[in-house]
């Protein structure tokens, strides 16, 4: 009988290769049509696996869902960036490979986050996404938060707006 086992751990140098493949993957899907063509493809050749090595050092927590030796998603947190907000942690970025979605893995790495958040000692959580990304903004819905405050980015010239998810 074969056995997968499924963690979720710190990221590790070693995984820079499969961040930036899951980063690629995740973001092509998650913004086509959201994001202007070019720069999305800027946007993702940036972050290749010399940018994921050094981000695993950074002071941002990194962590990666790791389904038997594949990396099939990551989450990066730490103290809230937004000073205007009462939350004083933050989940930047929470992508699965696609091929993972809907099995209950982004709320497991979700979950796990947020409990390192709070080993942290911080109060409250906020996620950002982009209005126009249906998907993100039902899976934070569903996982309890709300939609509570908007603000306009610019991204290669265009204006996106992002949503802040509260979380208590």
């Amino acid at each position: 009988m074969n056995e997968v086992v499924i963690s979720i751990r710190p990221a590790r140098p070693s995984d820079a290769t499969a961040l930036a493949a899951v980063h690629d993957v995740s973001w092509r899907e998650a913004y086509r049509g959201i994001i202007p063509g070019v720069a999305l493809e800027r946007m993702i050749a940036y972050r290749g696996p010399g940018w994921w090595q050094k981000a695993v050092n950074r002071s941002r927590s990194l962590i990666v869902l790791d389904i038997g030796d594949r990396i099939a998603g990551y989450a990066s947190f730490g103290a809230s960036r937004s000073l205007s907000l009462p939350q004083q942690g933050e989940i930047d970025e929470l992508y699965l490979d696609p091929v993972f979605q809907g099995l209950g893995l982004g709320t497991q790495l979700f979950a796990t986050a947020r409990r390192e958040l709070a080993a942290q000692r911080r109060k409250g959580l906020v996620v950002w996404a982009l209005r126009d990304n249906d998907r993100a903004a039902r899976f934070y819905e569903r996982l309890g938060g709300r939609a509570q405050a908007h603000e306009t980015i610019r991204v290669s010239g265009i204006s996106l707006v992002r949503t802040a998810f509260m979380f208590p």
